[in-house]
């Protein structure tokens, strides 16, 4: 790969990883699928950034977790949809004022809470007996498909 095609590539990665950050805080901005994006531009172009994402201690085991189909645990799903509902629905009373942008705003926060709803619910590490937990980051496993060519 090519050196110029090497920065694009971790360029997009640190863009899609700063996207995720912003949908952490805004609700109505995926974070999902932003850093999902990023593991794959930093699995095509640097296996140190790839390592650090993934083990990375705020989003690293939400992006493993994704990637190895476990769900998502009950208190951060209950959690997320709260959180989804209280900034909706400040936004919805005091920010919004046209009845068609009250209503856009509800049927996002729905949609999006069908969607979490619709995830499988996982036991959050803590709950898991230690026979069962993952083990440490292992590049050999990790930097497999999808995200590696």
């Amino acid at each position: 790969m090519s050196r110029f095609s090497r920065v694009l590539w971790i360029g997009a990665g640190t863009l899609c990883v700063a996207l995720g950050l912003v949908g952490i805080l805004i609700p109505v901005l995926p974070t999902t699928p932003f850093l999902l994006l990023a593991a794959v531009c930093y699995g095509r172009s640097s296996p140190r950034f790839l390592h650090w994402l993934l083990t990375n201690r705020w989003f690293g085991a939400y992006i493993r977790n994704y990637r190895e189909g476990r769900g998502l645990p009950r208190r951060e799903k209950t959690l997320t949809i709260v959180a989804l509902w209280l900034t909706i629905g400040v936004s919805a009373v005091y920010v919004a004022s046209q009845w068609w942008l009250r209503l856009a705003l509800i049927a996002i926060a729905l949609g999006v809470t069908i969607h979490l709803l619709r995830i499988k619910a996982a036991r959050s590490e803590d709950d898991r007996p230690d026979t069962h937990r993952q083990a440490a980051f292992s590049p050999a496993s990790d930097l497999g498909p999808p995200f590696v060519e």
